[in-house]
């Protein structure tokens, strides 16, 4: 009978022991799980941090040697623009490529270095016609389809009769047509493409209106 409860005994307090054992292995190994869970999760947030510092990196570096900051004179390119945003310029994407139908671009009016950058949208090509009839563009004869959010014409200037463009002029429009000076104006007229000054691409001031341009 001793020795029945003696191993009895014996047994109960392995058990106990190797139960306490196995308690403790899980806690550790649950431990070690949540170390891991926590290592990734550290690991990822440096990721993206250096991600972001290199996206940093290359924007300084690109407008350093290829951009130029220019501010926006007058309420013109309203809703996108405000008087007084300071907008980076894209100056080397018009040597790879020509300049697009709806990019805002920078110019100066005649090539007159006097005067400050006029900051406008592409609305008419080399080579098209541009007429504006009852608060209508047509370019060619078709009405274009506008995008982006723009006031009535109520002043079509010069643009009351068709206006050809040469193969190097561009026909460009104030998104707040009833107060703009663009290419309805003689002062201003249809824009030489060696006028361009660039595309205007990022706002960088004020914090409010930080962001691309569209």
């Amino acid at each position: 009978m001793y020795i029945v409860l003696f191993l009895y005994n014996g047994n109960r307090r392995g058990y106990m022991v190797r139960r306490r054992r196995k308690r403790i292995f899980k806690k550790n190994k649950k431990k070690k799980i949540e170390f891991h869970i926590d290592l990734g999760f550290l690991l990822g947030i440096a990721i993206w941090i250096f991600k972001i510092g290199v996206v940093c990196l290359m924007a300084f570096v690109w407008v350093w040697f290829f951009g130029q900051q220019v501010s926006t004179v007058g309420d013109s390119m309203k809703p996108v623009l405000s008087n007084g945003d300071v907008v980076l310029v894209n100056r080397i994407r018009y040597n790879a490529m020509a300049p697009k139908r709806g990019d805002i671009i920078m110019f100066k009016p005649k090539g007159n270095e006097n005067v400050h950058y006029y900051t406008k949208r592409i609305i008419g090509l080399p080579g098209e016609s541009v007429e504006i009839i009852e608060n209508r563009i047509y370019i060619d004869g078709e009405k274009l389809e506008e995008e982006y959010e723009t006031t009535d014409i109520s002043d079509v200037g010069i643009a009351d009769e068709k206006i050809e463009l040469a193969e190097d002029e561009y026909f460009v429009l104030g998104d707040n047509r009833a107060s703009s000076e663009d290419s309805r104006n003689a002062d201003v007229g249809n824009v030489k493409r060696e006028y361009i000054y660039g595309k205007a691409w990022f706002v960088i001031s004020p914090w409010k209106s930080f962001g691309w341009v569209k």
